[in-house]
């Protein structure tokens, strides 16, 4: 038998370490392989193990809930009597239950609001569930919420806004720039690892003026919380992606410079299309809410099945993370209409992405990197992300393509870069061969984790995906096939 060895892996995730590094370890081949065809290297900048982890995610839970859920407001002002805040059936585990059901793999919590109100009994404040009827003044959303994501599997995030609108040393920046870092502090020791800090730089016309000190935040995260993604306008390792309706850019670039950009007063078309130059790896995360306001309302409805499928194609197909907002009612739990309508979420992706009618199948390519079998066009359809079809370096076109075997009928496909050796493909199409002659059926710009795309309804045996341009030789983990009824 000859001898095997890991060839490729392009990050190494254990023991906290937050770079990616480019180390020979992937999948088993003979010895001989590796010396004739090296492996592409990666192009700058790549993205570390904890963005890695975070991009494959796909789904995350928001939950917006405060006094603002009691008072049927969106921001509060910081005046709010904390003996409005009594949820009389409050249950995480609904929550936790909820995005399990659905695939969300995380649950981020408003656990401090503009108005100041949190959610934990801190020691640096009363305003807090510490001075409301609910349990008495004994209880802690952060906490119990901490326990039931253990027991379900689930991460936790938090998000703890930089404005107060309730405490009185906000205007002196040290002095309230120290009290969140000591509310921060206590955030992240009490209640075991925490996967997102959520961070925004909002502030109303009537904030006085004051800098936030994000650097030491962040700082503050890495120390105590080394395997945490932090979300801001800037990142420093994801970005938001410029709007809160759900859409990523038809461009998206997990890239940009972040010195570009300002948390609070940020080009949004610049965070909504990335940087193709940019020398920071900082990718999108879309945010949207599952109704019209970020806090539950009374007089409000989820949105549709058909808005949230366009949502999801339009940020998980977009190379982004989908951020699903689901506001907790004044009994403290998720409303059983927006239960129903992400069931019917979840029902309709699965049957859409049910049969992957590409798998498996028989694929050639116009270039085969080295023509080893390592990088031979079959590693597209293997349903395995971390193998590839590569080219040659030196090639920034090619073309993919797949026999089905037999004539079949789709109108979605799925398309995904290995993205540990950055993000490559700046234009492509797919192409199927009908009548005699190839038909373009879809083109795009951007590929990176996952592309999804919505044409018209198509028969046929042979598709091609063409790679028109790339950073670099392209190199494609997943080609996909589908039909949406």
């Amino acid at each position: 038998m000859k001898h095997l060895v890991r060839v490729f892996s392009p990050f190494h995730a254990s023991g906290g370490l937050s770079r990616v590094l480019p180390v020979l370890l992937l999948s088993f081949v003979p010895v001989g392989v590796i010396a004739q065809v090296p492996p592409p290297l990666p192009v700058m900048p790549i993205p570390t193990a904890r963005q890695l982890e975070w991009q494959q995610q796909e789904l995350i839970m928001f939950v917006h809930f405060t006094v603002n859920t009691f008072t049927d407001r969106e921001w509060g002002d910081g005046k709010e009597d904390p003996q409005i805040f009594n949820p009389t059936e409050l249950d995480v585990r609904q929550w936790v239950d909820v995005a399990a059901e659905i695939g969300f793999k995380t649950i981020i919590l408003t656990a401090k609001h503009h108005d100041g109100f949190c959610l934990w009994p801190s020691k640096y404040t009363d305003h807090s569930v510490k001075s409301s009827p609910w349990l008495k003044g004994k209880g802690d959303v952060v906490g119990f919420l901490a326990d039931a994501c253990r027991e379900r599997g689930i991460k936790m995030g938090l998000y703890l806004s930089p404005w107060d609108r309730h405490e009185s040393s906000y205007g002196d920046e040290l002095r309230y720039n120290l009290y969140y870092l000591g509310q921060l502090r206590e955030l992240l020791t009490q209640y075991g690892p925490v996967s997102e800090v959520w961070f925004d730089g909002a502030k109303g016309r009537d904030a006085k003026d004051m800098s936030y000190h994000f650097d030491k935040y962040w700082a503050l995260v890495r120390q105590l919380q080394p395997g945490a993604v932090m979300f801001s306008d800037a990142g420093p390792d994801v970005r938001w992606i410029g709007n809160e309706k759900g859409i990523a850019g038809s461009t998206c670039w997990s890239m940009m410079d972040r010195s570009r950009v300002s948390i609070g007063m940020a080009d949004t078309s610049y965070l909504n299309t990335g940087d193709p130059e940019g020398l920071d790896w900082v990718p999108g995360e879309t945010d949207v809410s599952i109704r019209p306001g970020w806090f539950w309302h009374p007089n409000e409805e989820p949105k549709s099945l058909a808005e949230l499928i366009e949502i999801y194609f339009n940020s998980v197909g977009r190379n982004s993370v989908l951020l699903l907002n689901l506001p907790p009612d004044r009994r403290g739990l998720i409303p059983e209409e927006d239960v129903a309508r992400l069931r019917e979420f979840r029902k309709t992706l699965d049957q859409i992405f049910a049969e992957d009618l590409a798998a498996g199948k028989v694929a050639s390519a116009s270039n085969t990197r080295g023509s080893a079998s390592l990088y031979a066009p079959a590693m597209v359809l293997d349903g395995d992300s971390q193998t590839f079809w590569s080219t040659d370096d030196g090639l920034t076109q090619g073309w993919l393509e797949v026999d089905l075997g037999e004539t079949r009928t789709f109108n979605v496909s799925r398309i995904e870069e290995p993205i540990a050796l950055g993000q490559r493909c700046k234009q492509y199409r797919v192409d199927a061969h009908v009548g005699g002659k190839w038909q373009t059926l879809v083109s795009g710009t951007t590929i990176g984790y996952r592309r999804l795309d919505r044409f018209d309804t198509v028969s046929a045996r042979y598709v091609r995906l063409v790679i028109e341009d790339s950073r670099a030789c392209p190199t494609i983990s997943g080609f996909s096939l589908y039909r949406k009824n």
